[in-house]
Parts: C-alpha cells; sequence; structure tokens
C-alpha cells in the first residue's frame, strides 16, 4: 500500500506510519515543524520493513498540499491512500479572538485538507483509494476557550462527509477518526502534570488516556485498509466513552410517580 501521511514526525501522525510500515507499507512522510524528527522516523519504517520518503512542506501554503501528493505519487507510482492528520491549535475565547489565528486554524486544519484531497483525486481515482482524516472529539463536542479549533475540527468531519458523497462513484472512500484525550508531545507536558492527569482521567470512564500506537494508530490503518471497504463518511470517535458519559455526571435520578 502507498500512503501519504501528513503531521508524521511526531504524536499520532508518527504511530500512523509506524503501525503502516509494520504491514510493509510504502510511505510519503510529511512534516513541516518538526520536519528534522522526520529523518529517525524513516529509519524506523526502514527497521520495520516498510519503505519511507520523506517531504516537508507548510501547508500555510496553497501550493504545499497538491506538492506532497504530487512528489509522493511520483514517487511511488500513485498512492492508495492520504492520511490528513496535520493540524495545529491557538486556544482563546471568541469574543477577543485575533482574526488571523482563527483564519490560520481553517488554512491549515480545513482548507490544507480539502487541497491535500482535491490534489490526490485523480491518484485516488486510479487506484480506487481512499482518504482519513484525524479531526477531534472537540469537532464533535464545542470545547469552550478553544479559539477556532473546534470549530475546525467540525467542518473537517464535514468535509470527509461531503467528499465522501461526491467520490463514492469513483469508489473512493473517505472517513475520520476524532480522538479524545491522546498522550503526544504536544500534550504531554500537560500530562505530566499530576493533578491534571488525574481529573482527566477521571473523566473518561475507561479512566486511562489514549496513546497514539496502541489507541489510535490502528483506527486509522484499519479505516484505509480493505477490513474498511464498505465504510465511507463515518467518524469514529475514539474518546474512552468520555463524550457519551455526560449524563453520567448529573446528580439525582427522576422518580415515576404512581
Amino acid at each position: 500500500m502507498r500512503v501519504l501521511i501528513t503531521g508524521a514526525s511526531r504524536g499520532i501522525g508518527r504511530a500512523v506510519a509506524l503501525k503502516l510500515a509494520a504491514a510493509g507499507a510504502k510511505l510519503a512522510v510529511c512534516g513541516s515543524a518538526h520536519a528534522h524528527e522526520l529523518e529517525s522516523l524513516v529509519e524506523e519504517v526502514s527497521q520495520l520493513g516498510g519503505q519511507a520518503l520523506p517531504l516537508v512542506g507548510n501547508l500555510e501554503l496553497e501550493n504545499t498540499p497538491a506538492d506532497l501528493v504530487t512528489n509522493a505519487a511520483a514517487h511511488w507510482g500513485g498512492l492508495d491512500a492520504v492520511v490528513g492528520n496535520a493540524g495545529i491549535t491557538a486556544p482563546g475565547p471568541l469574543a477577543t479572538l485575533d482574526p488571523m489565528q482563527w483564519d490560520q486554524i481553517f488554512t491549515v486544519n480545513v482548507r490544507a485538507q480539502w487541497l491535500l484531497a482535491r490534489a490526490a483525486y485523480p491518484h485516488l481515482q486510479k487506484s480506487q483509494g481512499n482518504m482519513a482524516y484525524v479531526a477531534s472529539m472537540c469537532g464533535v463536542q464545542p470545547y469552550p476557550g478553544g479559539g477556532a479549533y473546534s470549530p475546525g475540527k467540525a467542518a473537517l468531519i464535514m468535509l470527509a462527509r461531503q467528499l465522501a458523497q461526491e467520490w463514492a462513484s469513483d469508489r473512493i472512500r473517505v472517513n475520520c477518526v476524532s480522538p479524545g484525550f491522546v498522550r503526544t508531545p504536544l500534550t504531554q507536558t500537560m500530562f505530566d502534570q499530576p493533578e491534571v492527569r488525574a481529573a482527566r482521567e477521571a473523566l473518561v470512564p475507561l479512566g486511562r488516556i489514549a496513546e497514539s500506537d496502541s489507541d489510535i494508530a490502528g483506527i486509522v490503518a484499519f479505516l484505509i485498509s480493505p477490513e474498511a471497504a464498505y465504510m465511507t463518511g463515518q467518524n469514529i470517535v475514539a474518546d474512552g466513552g468520555l463524550l457519551d458519559s455526560v449524563q453520567a455526571h448529573i446528580k439525582g435520578r427522576p422518580v415515576s410517580q404512581k
């Protein structure tokens, strides 16, 4: 399988790359802010039996998504799947949020993901391949103080659903996974605070924080695999039961009157 992965240098993207490498995939691993970490990823992929082409690009630039797809497809002779994992966040209340922050979030988390899909379309059409986006539970439920992150991830989920419908006749599948609390280099400093980690773990019905490799990467690998051949337009929420647990926190239970 020939797969392009954005945001592959660390966190969920890196975990997905290593998961696919173990199955012998040919990868195009893309990064920007942490591009230097791609070198060690390429080595790890090779040790696992996979092959990886490192690509660097800033997704805020309009031409970057198409450049990544062009280089990956040229190197591997086409593409079978694209994993849109790259994303950024800039917390802040909407009442005072800088419009530039709003635009930046939507540029990277939504526009670049659409441009990635648009560029990949002819390659996926030829291979009858598929796409998987990494969204967030914040795109399903609001995250007050999260700035444009929740609106952006909600837009990404809808983008996947719309692409799934528009491309179904081409036999191209498009799906999402929306993780909950996940331990990544981005969140590690937060989970290093015992009180924060304990408070978050207490909220999750499964009682723990997710790991990128053991809890999320396998879902992405499944979505782009033949085992998910009849799934498209779906958003899998992997949050340990958190979002569905809201009523468990309500004190008291009504009793019917006879």
